[in-house]
């Protein structure tokens, strides 16, 4: 198991470098965004090439972030279900669903994204737009967001799996409820038993 954990953590050392340094996209997106706006006021003057920059720095951002969203624990989860559950019910559907549907969802994505990357990078595929950019760029951050999001999977059952056998803390206290309200969710699994 330590040698899993020690995957686990090189994995969440990577996606946690790339999701908090990835957001500066998002400020270079902008800036794009307003010398191509100021461009095309003051001297009707624009260019597709800078319209597609900006698209595929949000679509970088959006794909590179994903994996340390679930990272994070952000992603999105059913939380008026899943607060009426104990803290150890919650940990196995976690766990469950991570091995059963996010892991074969995040690898037939890698599998299907390579072949699609590789045509597009191999034949210099081009925008149809005029003077638009190379495809290829945007379709590698599409392969490698998969790429990281199937890593994350994989470290997140690591973890997942070593909270339920008791060998590490939760290493995401916000899937913890509040004391009071897990005393509560207890009280009421006790009470229906």
């Amino acid at each position: 198991m330590a040698g899993l954990l020690a995957l686990s953590r090189v994995i969440d050392r990577i996606n946690g470098f790339i999701g908090r340094n990835v957001s500066w996209l998002i400020l270079v997106a902008v800036l794009i965004s307003a010398v191509n706006a100021s461009m095309r006021k003051a001297f009707d003057m624009s260019s597709n090439a800078w319209l597609e920059m900006q698209w595929y720095l949000y679509g970088a951002v959006f794909m590179l972030a994903a994996a340390y969203t679930l990272q994070q624990n952000e992603h999105i989860r059913i939380d008026i279900l899943s607060n009426k559950l104990s803290k150890r019910t919650r940990d196995w559907i976690d766990l469950f669903c991570h091995v059963f549907f996010l892991l074969p969802f995040a690898a037939l994505l890698v599998r299907l994204c390579w072949p699609w990357f590789w045509l597009s990078y191999s034949s210099g595929e081009v925008s149809t737009n005029a003077g638009g950019l190379i495809i290829w760029p945007a379709k590698a951050m599409v392969l490698i967001g998969f790429i990281l999001l199937l890593a994350q999977t994989i470290s997140e059952i690591i973890k997942r799996f070593a909270v339920i056998i008791g060998v590490i803390d939760d290493p995401s206290p916000q899937h913890d409820l509040p004391p009071a309200a897990e005393a509560a969710v207890e009280m009421e699994a006790d009470r229906r038993d």
